[in-house]
């Protein structure tokens, strides 16, 4: 057996140009070219890069380029997308939620390193011009996604919560001797979430674990399948590295939290009724009691905030957080 070596994130670079011709080897010279680049949507210490890969029959597709791909990302990136050739042209490889993949491995010239290559998608995330439609393709791929990755994965166990009674600690410190805007507003509101922590903590950690969260849904991680001047074609959710076991809201509390104090951009929609609406379509549970619970986590997360200010601290955003404290606490407790 090859000896393999680690390699870190940040010699990717360097290491993704030195292994081009190696990836061109392994994959018996139906790679192209590579392109390397880092757009302003990337995060991470990856290499990315475009090419082109010669299907069986002689065809040619745009391809991207990945290495290294950490083991979350890798696994649901390839039990998603994973399929023949032969199945590329099928309808329902056409509609997939997430990529299509054309070739994937552990192990690279002698580094024990992960890869991947996939359908090229073209344009830009859905973020740089989110209108109505696409959030509700969005939130319908996020419900594909969901139904597909039950059929391949059983549920394991949950990640750990937050260590929320420590969030809510930190966040009130902030608002005593921190410059936070509504100082004495926040510092009432979390007077209340405090007393309430453990009913709401005991609440959410009850919640039933019947999914396969994205774990980051946000129009920055969809893209369109087909070119612009091909009509764009189906939504398709990247960036897999936070999928995780959960509850379904999850995914659409996350979504409606990244536009808390900018809910115009949401453009009307309500992500919970409508993946919940979307859940029901495609014969998936959707619990009685599920608003009862989103309020919960609204709380939870929104007296977080403050906690969270070095990366949180738009004070259209913190407003919108204790806005749902105020308004939903008490709901959330009754």
């Amino acid at each position: 057996m090859m000896e393999t070596h680690s390699v870190a994130s940040g010699d990717a670079h360097g290491l993704a140009l030195a292994l081009s011709p190696v990836l061109q080897e392994h994959t018996g010279g139906r790679l192209g070219p590579i392109e390397w680049f880092r757009s302003r949507w990337q995060r991470g210490g990856a290499a990315t890069g475009f090419s082109t890969w010669r299907r069986a029959g002689g065809q040619s597709l745009d391809v991207f380029v990945k290495l290294p791909v950490g083991p979350r990302e890798f696994r649901w990136t390839t039990e998603m997308g994973v399929m023949r050739d032969d199945d590329w042209d099928q309808e329902w490889c056409s509609i997939l939620p997430t990529p299509r993949v054309v070739a994937c491995g552990t192990e690279l010239g002698g580094y024990d390193l992960a890869w991947i290559i996939t359908e090229r998608l073209h344009g830009h995330p859905l973020a740089a011009n989110l209108d109505k439609a696409g959030v509700l393709e969005l939130i319908r791929s996020a419900a594909d996604f969901q139904a597909r990755a039950m059929t391949l994965a059983p549920l394991e166990a949950c990640p750990p919560n937050p260590d929320w009674k420590k969030l809510i600690e930190k966040a009130k410190e902030v608002a005593r001797e921190g410059d936070l805007p509504e100082a004495n507003r926040w510092k009432e509101a979390l007077r209340h979430v405090k007393r309430a922590r453990p009913i709401l903590e005991g609440r959410w950690a009850s919640r039933p674990i019947n999914t396969w969260c994205h774990g980051d849904l946000h129009a920055g991680n969809a893209m369109r399948r087909n070119a612009p001047q091909e009509g764009g074609g189906p939504c398709v959710l990247v960036d897999l590295a936070l999928v995780h076991p959960g509850h379904w809201l999850e995914d659409a509390l996350y979504l409606e939290r990244q536009h808390w104090g900018h809910a115009d951009m949401l453009h009307g929609v309500k992500p919970l009724t409508e993946l919940a609406k979307l859940r029901r379509q495609r014969r998936l549970p959707v619990d009685d009691h599920y608003p009862e619970l989103a309020n919960v986590r609204r709380v939870l997360m929104a007296a977080c905030a403050p906690a969270m200010i070095e990366r949180e601290g738009n004070p259209q955003y913190l407003h919108a957080a204790l806005d749902v404290i105020e308004r939903l606490l008490p709901q959330a407790v009754k």
